[in-house]
């Protein structure tokens, strides 16, 4: 259950929104508490994103399929959201996709939607098969690529309130008060080989998941039957999507390293094993309670 506060339940909030009631809402973005309207811009990444584009060359890219990366967890949004909201993401194998794709290391295959490319080049054979076929059509169709590793996995874990906390204080009618809690998202991704089905390498991470809420309020008699009552706050909840998409980019990192330690996959530069993300990921021990 996410933090929830009141927010700038003023007196004064009467007033305004009978004003407001009379005129039409701006469209502009601008707004009269918070961020307002923003325009669409891309995903943000956190920083294992950085270490990702920093992966040294490899001596071959890979050629992986992803045939789904499934919601494990078994796990909806607590009350009052509807029962059949899901707590995580149900698109994690397109997550992986790009996460893949980005490495550098990985060339991801078409295989979650691979119904539909199938049909595609059926549509082609059967327009080559015609006298007038459209200039895009009359090339014949080359056998689809097979992948050399099968990547496998889910969403095996959300755990939510792992740590709550919060501190307030009051003094003559004046409060203040920070609350914060603490999810976690836990994923596996394992490596298979194709030729003989075994698990070349497994990895298992986690990622935390932040909310914190900060609120001031004011309650007190400023006259004789004078009462002042202001309210105002604010609340941070870290996108669970993104929390997922750094533990898929930190398990992939993890799972190229072993990787190269093991002979699975090699470097463009042997040297290049000493560069400061592996070693970081390397060198990151497992965390024992």
């Amino acid at each position: 259950m996410r933090i929830v506060i009141k927010k700038f339940a003023l007196p004064l909030l009467a007033v305004m929104s009978t004003l407001s009631g009379c005129s039409a809402v701006k469209t502009t973005g601008d707004a009269l508490f918070g961020p307002g309207r923003q325009e669409a811009q891309l995903t943000p990444r956190d920083s294992t994103y950085r270490d990702l584009l920093n992966l040294p060359t490899p001596k071959g890219k890979i050629l992986a399929a992803v045939y789904s990366f499934r919601d494990q967890t078994g796990q909806y949004k607590p009350a009052p959201n509807s029962s059949f909201s899901t707590a995580v993401t149900q698109g994690g194998a397109s997550m992986l996709m790009d996460v893949l794709n980005e490495s550098g290391w990985f060339i991801p295959l078409e295989r979650e939607g691979l119904q539909n490319l199938l049909t595609e080049r059926k549509i082609i054979r059967a327009a080559l098969a015609k006298p007038e076929a459209p200039a895009n059509n009359n090339v014949p169709l080359p056998s689809l690529v097979a992948a050399n590793i099968l990547l496998e996995g889910g969403i095996v874990a959300y755990d939510t309130n792992i740590r709550t906390g919060g501190a307030g204080a009051r003094y003559f009618g004046i409060g203040i008060d920070d609350q914060y809690r603490i999810d976690q998202v836990t994923i596996n991704l394992r490596a298979i080989d194709i030729r003989s089905g075994r698990v070349l390498h497994s990895v298992l991470t986690s990622k935390t998941v932040y909310s914190k809420a900060i609120s001031a309020d004011v309650y007190r008699f400023v006259k004789f039957r004078r009462l002042l009552e202001m309210e105002a706050g604010t609340t941070t909840n870290e996108p669970a999507q993104l929390a997922m998409l750094s533990a898929m980019e930190s398990a992939v990192i993890h799972l190229i390293s072993e990787g190269i330690i093991e002979n699975s996959w090699a470097l463009q530069n042997p040297d290049d094993i000493n560069s400061p993300v592996l070693q970081y990921y390397l060198n990151e021990s497992t965390y024992i309670m």
